[in-house]
């Protein structure tokens, strides 16, 4: 009789706890998914404003045009020499 009561109770907890799972879970991840979307926006919003520090400011719809040195565009520096090969089939 002792063994039932055991089992009873065992299996009454594991529905309960399956149950109690089912109804609070999409809580507990909605309040997950709201703690998360803050520290990204928190992260975002430092990055943000690191960034409009940095950048120097420009007018909106202006265009600016970075230019490479003249001396960076091109190597002098050879790369190697080329050879010619061909296939050989056995």
């Amino acid at each position: 009789m002792e063994f039932l009561k055991v089992i009873l109770i065992v299996l009454l907890v594991y529905f309960g706890l399956k149950f109690l799972f089912r109804l609070l879970g999409p809580l507990l991840m909605k309040y997950a998914m709201k703690k998360m979307g803050k520290k990204f926006e928190k992260q975002f919003s430092q990055f943000n404003s690191m960034n409009k520090q940095q950048a120097p400011q420009e007018k909106e719809g202006e265009v600016v045009l970075e230019k490479v040195p003249k001396n960076k565009r091109k190597s002098s520096k050879t790369v190697g020499e080329y050879v010619e090969y061909e296939e050989v089939k056995d």
